[in-house]
C-alpha cells in the first residue's frame, strides 16, 4: 500500500485507497476534465469533492500544499512516472500527463499529438478564460456595472471563439480529429455558457456544429458516468 502520509492533502481528504490516483476537485468546467478523462481511459481513481471554492478551503494548507496556486483540478497519483508519488495542478498539465500516462486520447503520431496540445491551449488560453469573464461581466458582479464597455467586449470575444470552433467542426466531428483530451476540456466550457445564462446573446443555435459537438460529447458513457460520480 502506498504512503501518502508526507503529503498534507491527505490530512483534510483522507484517501480511502491511496494505491491509486487521488482527485481534488469541484463541479465547475475545469474541475470536471480530469474524472471525464479518467472514465475514459479508465483509469482507476478516487474522487475529492473539495465542497466549494471558498478561501477557506482553496488557501487552506492542505489545498494550498498541492495547488499552490489554489485553483482545482489537482491531483495525486501514488504512481507517479519516476515510480514515486507525483503530485499535479494545473487542468491542461493533468490532462497531458493522463494522456502519457494512459497512451490514450492525444494521438498516435508526433504530428497528431501536437494537434491535440494545439486545441487544448486554444481553451486554456483562450475559450476559458474569455468565457469565464463573460460569466463574471455577464451574471455576476460585473453585470451590475453601468458602463457596457467590458460586457460587450467579452460577447464580442465568446463569439468569435464559437466561430472559430464551429468553422473547425465543418471538418471533423471532434477538435482535432479522433475524439482527445482536447474535447474533455473545451467541452465543459461551452457548457457553462448555459450557466451563465449568455447562450442567447451570443447567437448560440447559429453555432450548428458546435451545438451537435456538445451533444456528442454528453452522449458518451464514460462522460455521464463522470458526472454522476462528482454528483
Amino acid at each position: 500500500m502506498a504512503d501518502l502520509s508526507d503529503f498534507l492533502v491527505t490530512k483534510r481528504w483522507p484517501a480511502q485507497n491511496p494505491d491509486i490516483l487521488q482527485v481534488y476537485a469541484f463541479g465547475t468546467p475545469n474541475g470536471r476534465k480530469v474524472p471525464i478523462a479518467l472514465e475514459e481511459m479508465g483509469i482507476e481513481y478516487e474522487y475529492h469533492s473539495t465542497g466549494g471554492l471558498s478561501d477557506d478551503i482553496m488557501r487552506s494548507p492542505e489545498f494550498l500544499s498541492l495547488s499552490p496556486n489554489n485553483k482545482i483540478p489537482a491531483i495525486l497519483d501514488p504512481n507517479g512516472p519516476d515510480g514515486t508519488p507525483l503530485g499535479l495542478f494545473e487542468s491542461g498539465a493533468i490532462l497531458q500527463y493522463l494522456a502519457e500516462k494512459s497512451g490514450k486520447f492525444a494521438g498516435t503520431t508526433a504530428s497528431e499529438k501536437f494537434t491535440v496540445y494545439q486545441w487544448l491551449m486554444w481553451q486554456m488560453g483562450g475559450a476559458g478564460p474569455m468565457f469565464g469573464q463573460l460569466g463574471f461581466f455577464y451574471k455576476f458582479a460585473g453585470a451590475k456595472m453601468e458602463d457596457p464597455t467590458a460586457r460587450d467586449r467579452y460577447i464580442t470575444e465568446a463569439k468569435r471563439l464559437l466561430n472559430v470552433l464551429n468553422t473547425q467542426l465543418n471538418k471533423h466531428d471532434w477538435v482535432a480529429g479522433d475524439y482527445s483530451i482536447a474535447d474533455m476540456a473545451i467541452v465543459p466550457w461551452l457548457t457553462t455558457l448555459d450557466y451563465y445564462g449568455a447562450r442567447d446573446v451570443l447567437g448560440w443555435s447559429d453555432f450548428t456544429n458546435v451545438v451537435d459537438y456538445e451533444k456528442r460529447f454528453y452522449d458518451r458513457p464514460a462522460v455521464q458516468r463522470a458526472l454522476e460520480r462528482m454528483a
